[in-house]
C-alpha cells in the first residue's frame, strides 16, 4: 500500500519546492504544475537522473500499482530525438526482458512556470530488483559461472528480439542490466539468487537500422559506454548487433572477473588479459573471447550462433580433449597458483606483491607462449609429413606426375627452362606439402589468426609451386643449395603473407621467410642435400625419408619464427607506436 501522507512529487524541474506537495492536491502550491498526470499517475518520489532525464517512482491509480516516470530535462534537440526514440521502442516491444510501456505511456505536460513549454514524459513499468552491477558488490572476486550463463543465456534472447525489430541497444553494461523480482521484500542479502528473469534497462541509446541493409546506413552519433563499447561505436562509425555482443561479452567478462574490462586490457594490444583469472569451461572463455573482438566481422553474426554455442557448452564433455585444451587447462591452473603465491607473499608489503606478481604474470605468459608455439609447431611438422607422403603416392604411384609434365610442356613451353623428365612429380610433392603446412598452422589456431583453411589450402599450393619454380630459375645459373634457400624463402614469404594473422602481416612474412631461409642456408653450408626428389624413378622412394624431413623442418621452422614475432616483435613494434 502507497503511504498517503507521505505527500506528491513535482515534477517541474524549475520548482523551488518540489516535495512534499499535499496528497489530493491537483496543482502544486510552489509553481502551479500539475501533479496528477493524464488524470492517473501521481509522482510519489526521486529515484535518481539518468542522462538528460530525471526519474521518478509514480502510483498508477488506474492499476494501483507503482511505476517508473522518466522526465526529459535537457531541451536540446539530440536530447529529444534519443527520449523520443526510446519510448518508440518500449512501446512497440513486448518481451519479459524489456520495461513494458504501454501505447498512451509517452506524453508530455505542459508548464508554464518559469515560461511556458512542455516537459515530454514516459512512464514504464517498474522492475522490481538489483542490477548485475550490484549483485557484483557482492562477488569482489567475480559471480559464480552457472550464474553468469544464465544471465549470459538470457541476454541474447532479448538481444535476439531486439534484433528482430532492427533494434541496436548500444548500451549494454551491469547497470542496464536487471533482475526482475516479484518484490523487493523478497530480495536476498545476496541481491538474488541469479534465477530471476534478466531485464535489460535504458533504451535511451538504442538505435533503429535497417540491419539487412548495414553498410548503407549513414554513420552513428558518437554515444558510448567506455570500457564496453565497440571501437566502431566510439569512433562514430557503422554498427550492427554485434556491437551489442561486444558490450555484451565485456560485461560477462566483468561479472566472471570482478574487473572492470578497461582494468583488463593489454597495455600494447588492447586484447583482455582476463582467462586466468577464472576457472571456468575453456569453450565459455572462447565465445566471450569471439565476442569482444575488435574486428566486427570476427565476432558471432547473430544471436542464434550463441545460443547453439551455449548449448553445446551445457552438454557432456567427450571425455577427449584435445592437446590446446590440455595446454588452456594448464595455463589456467597457474594463472589460479599465481593468484594463491600473490595472496601468501601480500603482508611482505604491496610494492613487493607488485614486483612478484609482475614476474609470475610473466613467466605465465612465457609459457603460454611457448606452449602455444609448440603446438603450431607440432601441427604444422606433421601437416608438412603428411603432405608429402600423399605428394610422393599422388606423383610415384599414378600417372599425374607424367600427365603434369606433359601439360606444362605442351601448353606452357616457356615456363620450364630445363624440362627434365619428373618435374611434374616434383611439383606434386611440392604442392602437397605445402597443402599439409598450411592446414596444419590454420588448423592450431595460434598467433589469434583467422582460421580460413580454403585460402590456406590455396595458398599452400600457391606458395610452395612458386617456390619450386623459382628453385629451377635460380639452379639454373647457380648451384641447387642456393636455389634451394630462395626457394624456401618466397614460399614461406607468400603462406605466411596470406595467414588469417590480426595485423602486421608483411612483418609476419618477412620474419618468418628470411629466418627459416638462414637457417635452411647453414644447413646447405653444414652439407645438407639440396637435390630432393630428384632421385631416378627406382630409388624415388629411398628419397622419401629425406624429403619429409626437409618440408616438416621448413614446418616447424616457419611456425618458430611466427610465435617470435606474435609474442616479441610485434608487441615490440606497437610499443614503439607502430599500430
Amino acid at each position: 500500500m502507497v503511504n498517503r501522507s507521505s505527500g506528491v512529487h513535482c515534477i517541474n524541474p524549475d520548482c523551488q519546492r518540489p516535495y512534499p506537495q499535499p496528497w489530493g492536491n491537483k496543482f502544486c502550491n510552489s509553481c502551479g504544475a500539475v501533479l496528477k498526470l493524464l488524470d492517473r499517475y501521481v509522482p510519489l518520489q526521486t529515484l535518481g537522473a539518468g542522462g538528460f532525464a530525471q526519474i521518478y517512482t509514480v502510483l498508477d491509480e488506474k492499476t494501483q500499482t507503482e511505476k517508473v516516470l522518466k522526465v526529459l530535462i535537457e531541451d536540446s534537440p539530440k536530447a529529444l530525438e534519443l527520449f523520443t526514440q526510446e519510448a518508440e521502442v518500449l512501446v512497440r516491444l513486448r518481451h519479459p526482458g524489456v520495461p513494458k510501456v504501454e501505447a498512451d505511456g509517452h506524453f508530455q505536460v505542459n508548464l508554464t512556470n518559469p515560461k511556458p513549454h512542455q516537459l515530454p514524459c514516459l512512464v514504464m513499468e517498474k522492475i522490481n530488483g538489483p542490477t548485475l552491477e550490484e549483485i557484483l558488490n557482492k562477488y569482489p572476486q567475480g559471480c559464480p559461472e552457472d550464474m553468469v550463463v544464465n544471465w549470459l543465456n538470457q541476454a541474447v534472447k532479448i538481444l535476439q528480439e531486439l534484433h528482430k525489430h532492427q533494434i541496436i541497444h548500444r548500451d549494454i553494461k551491469p547497470s542496464n542490466l536487471m533482475l526482475r523480482t516479484p518484490s523487493p521484500s523478497l530480495i536476498t542479502s545476496q541481491g538474488g539468487t541469479g534465477w530471476e528473469q534478466l531485464v535489460l534497462i535504458d533504451f535511451g541509446g538504442a538505435k533503429q537500422v535497417n540491419i539487412g541493409r548495414q553498410r548503407q546506413e549513414s554513420s552513428s552519433t558518437r554515444l558510448f559506454s567506455s570500457g564496453y563499447s565497440p571501437p566502431e561505436q566510439v569512433t562514430g562509425g557503422h554498427i550492427g548487433p554485434s556491437a551489442d555482443f561486444y558490450a555484451l561479452g565485456r560485461t560477462m567478462i566483468e561479472l566472471l572477473t570482478g574487473r572492470y574490462p578497461s582494468d583488463l586490457e593489454d597495455p600494447q594490444t588492447g586484447v583482455l588479459r582476463w582467462r586466468n583469472r577464472v576457472n571456468i569451461k575453456p569453450q565459455l572463455a572462447d565465445l566471450l573471447d569471439e565476442m569482444v573482438q575488435e574486428d566486427v566481422r570476427s565476432r558471432p553474426a547473430n544471436a542464434t550462433i550463441i545460443q547453439k554455442r551455449l548449448a553445446k557448452i551445457h552438454q557432456p564433455a567427450s571425455g577427449q580433449n584435445s592437446l590446446q585444451q590440455a595446454l588452456t587447462q594448464i595455463t589456467h591452473q597457474l594463472g589460479l597458483l599465481g593468484q594463491a603465491t600473490d595472496q601468501a607473499f601480500s603482508n611482505l608489503g604491496q610494492t613487493l606483491g607488485k614486483i612478484l606478481r609482475w614476474i609470475l604474470q610473466t613467466i605465465f605468459q612465457i609459457i603460454k607462449a611457448c606452449s602455444l608455439t609448440i603446438w603450431a609447431m607440432l601441427l604444422t611438422g606433421l601437416g608438412a609429413s603428411a603432405g608429402t607422403v600423399t605428394g610422393y603416392i599422388l606423383a610415384y604411384q599414378t600417372n599425374l606426375g607424367d600427365r603434369l609434365s606433359e601439360f606444362l610442356t605442351t601448353q606452357l613451353p616457356g615456363l620450364i627452362l630445363n624440362p627434365e623428365a619428373g618435374f611434374g612429380a616434383e611439383i606434386i610433392v611440392f604442392a602437397t606439402a605445402g597443402i599439409g603446412t598450411a592446414w596444419g598452422l590454420t588448423a592450431s589456431g595460434s598467433f589469434a589468426q583467422r582460421r580460413r583453411f580454403l585460402v590456406a589450402f590455396l595458398m599452400g599450393i600457391i606458395s610452395y609451386g612458386f617456390g619450386w619454380l623459382l628453385w629451377q630459375v635460380i639452379t639454373s645459373t647457380t648451384s641447387s643449395g642456393e636455389g634451394l634457400v630462395g626457394a624456401t624463402a618466397i614460399a614461406i614469404f607468400l603462406l605466411a603473407l596470406s595467414m588469417g594473422f590480426r595485423s602486421h602481416h608483411i612483418v609476419y612474412a618477412m620474419i618468418g621467410s628470411f629466418g627459416t631461409a638462414i637457417i635452411v642456408a647453414i644447413l646447405v653450408v653444414l652439407g645438407f642435400p639440396a637435390n630432393l626428389s630428384q632421385a631416378s624413378t627406382p630409388h624415388i622412394w629411398s628419397e622419401l625419408p629425406l624429403s619429409i624431413t626437409f618440408f616438416s623442418s621448413i614446418g616447424i621452422l616457419m611456425s618458430f619464427w611466427l610465435g617470435i614475432s606474435y609474442y616479441v616483435i610485434v608487441p615490440g613494434l606497437r610499443f614503439l607506436g607502430w599500430r
